[in-house]
C-alpha cells in the first residue's frame, strides 16, 4: 500500500545541508540554531530530515512518545525513497537493538547491558585503563617532534579497551577497527556499504558463536547467555547490540579524546587552570562534551503524529535528527558565553550523550 505525503509544515523552499566533510562545523552549527528549535536540513546522499537545535527542545522531543526509533514509522523509507546504499543505513537500520526499539522491548534489551556495566565493573576497567594510557604515551616521541595524537593515542586507546571489555581478541582488532570506520563514516562509498555491513554482522555474530561455546567474562558472554533467560535476546538482537556497543563506545571516545585536546590546545588559559590543579579533568570531559559534542548529528527518532516545535511542525512520518553540536551552545541554555570553552562553566548540564 502506497502512503501519501505526511501532513504538517509544508516542504521548506531551502533545506540547510549537512556536510558529511564537515569543513566548517560550528559555521553549520550557528546556520541551525538561526534556523530557530526546528530546521529542514538535507542529510549526506541528498536525504531530507529535520533537525532539533536547542536543548529544551531536544529534552522534549527525546522524551515524546509520539516520536520512536523504529525506521518502519519514516514514510520516506516504507516508500522506498532511502536507498540500501545510503552512507548512513546502518546507524539508521542496522537491526533489533535497544537504540532502534521502544517501550518494553527496549528495556529488556537495555537491562542486560546495565547490569554487565554496573558500577563495580566500571571502576574495576579504571587500572587496565590507566595501564594503557600510559603505555600509549611513554610510547610517543620524546624529541618533541610532530605526532599524529589520533592515530597513535586517541583511536588505540578507545578501541583496545572497548575490544577488551567485548572479548575481542588482539589479532582482530585490526580488522574491526577498520570494518567500524567505514560503518560509522558519513563519506562511505555507495558500493562499499552493503559489503561493509554484511562483513561487519558475520564478525559479530563470529563473535557470538565463540562466545556461545566458550564462555568468559566480558560482555558477550553475558549477552549470549541471556538464551538461557526466560526472555532471551534473538540472534540478531545480539548481533545488533554488540554492534553498535562496540561503534559507539569507539568512535565517541575517539571524539572526545581529540576534542579535548584541540580545545585545550586553542585554549592555554584554560589548559592552565587544568596545570595548575585548580580545575580537574572531569570538568574538562564535561565541557569538552557541551562544547564539541562526539556526536555532532544525530538520526534518531522518526514521528508517529505531527508534532510542534516551536512556530513549526515537525510532520508525521519525518526523520528527527538532533544536532547535539548546535544544541551544545545554545544560548538561551548556557546564556551569552555559550561559544566561550570554558572549564570552569558551572553548572554544566548538557544533553551530548542523549535524554531520557
Amino acid at each position: 500500500m502506497s502512503l501519501p505525503p505526511a501532513p504538517g509544515s509544508p516542504c521548506p523552499a531551502r533545506r540547510l545541508v549537512l556536510d558529511p566533510l564537515v569543513g566548517d562545523i560550528e559555521g553549520e552549527h550557528a546556520r541551525l540554531r538561526a534556523a530557530g528549535p526546528l530546521a529542514a536540513v538535507e542529510l549526506p546522499g541528498g536525504v531530507p530530515a529535520w533537525a532539533v537545535t536547542r536543548q529544551a527542545e531536544a529534552r522534549a522531543l527525546l522524551t515524546d512518545p509520539r516520536l520512536v526509533k523504529d525506521i518502519g514509522a519514516w514514510h520516506a523509507w516504507r516508500r522506498g525513497e532511502i536507498p540500501a546504499d545510503w552512507p548512513l543505513i546502518g546507524l539508521a537500520n542496522h537491526g533489533r537493538s535497544m537504540f532502534t526499539v521502544d517501550g518494553d522491548d527496549h528495556r529488556r534489551l537495555r537491562a542486560p547491558v546495565q547490569q554487565a556495566l554496573n558500577s563495580r565493573r566500571v571502576a574495576g576497567m579504571r587500572a587496565r585503563i590507566t595501564e594503557l594510557t600510559r603505555e600509549l604515551l611513554d610510547a610517543l616521541p620524546d624529541d618533541r617532534r610532530p605526532v599524529d595524537l589520533k592515530a597513535a593515542f586517541a583511536l588505540p586507546l578507545p578501541m583496545t579497551v572497548v575490544s577488551e571489555l567485548m572479548g575481542v581478541g588482539p589479532g582482530r582488532r585490526a580488522g574491526f577497527r577498520a570494518l567500524f570506520d567505514t560503518f560509522l563514516s558519513t563519506r562511505t562509498a555507495p558500493a562499499e556499504v552493503g559489503a561493509n555491513q554484511a562483513e561487519l554482522t558475520a564478525v559479530m555474530r563470529t563473535l557470538a558463536d565463540a562466545r556461545r561455546d566458550r564462555p568468559g567474562s566480558d560482555l558477550t558472554s553475558t549477552l549470549v547467555a541471556t538464551r538461557e533467560s526466560d526472555d532471551p535476546f534473538t540472534d540478531e538482537e545480539i548481533v545488533s547490540t554488540l554492534q553498535l556497543m562496540i561503534g559507539s563506545g569507539y568512535e565517541t571516545t575517539v571524539c572526545l579524546l581529540v576534542n579535548a585536546v584541540v580545545n585545550l590546545s586553542a585554549h592555554p588559559d584554560q589548559l592552565a587552570l587544568v596545570r595548575s590543579g585548580a580545575v580537574g579533568w572531569d570538568a574538562v570531559v564535561e565541557e569538552t562534551l557541551r562544547y564539541s559534542a562526539p556526536n555532532s548529528n544525530f538520526l534518531i527518532r522518526f514521528a508517529t503524529e505531527d508534532v510542534p516545535v516551536g512556530e513549526r511542525v515537525l510532520p508525521r512520518g519525518d526523520a528527527l535528527v538532533v544536532s547535539y553540536g548546535a544544541i551544545g551552545r545554545d544560548e538561551r541554555r548556557h546564556g551569552p558565553a555559550a561559544g566561550d570553552f570554558d572549564i570552569t562553566r558551572s553548572p554544566n548540564r548538557h544533553i551530548s550523550f542523549g535524554h531520557g
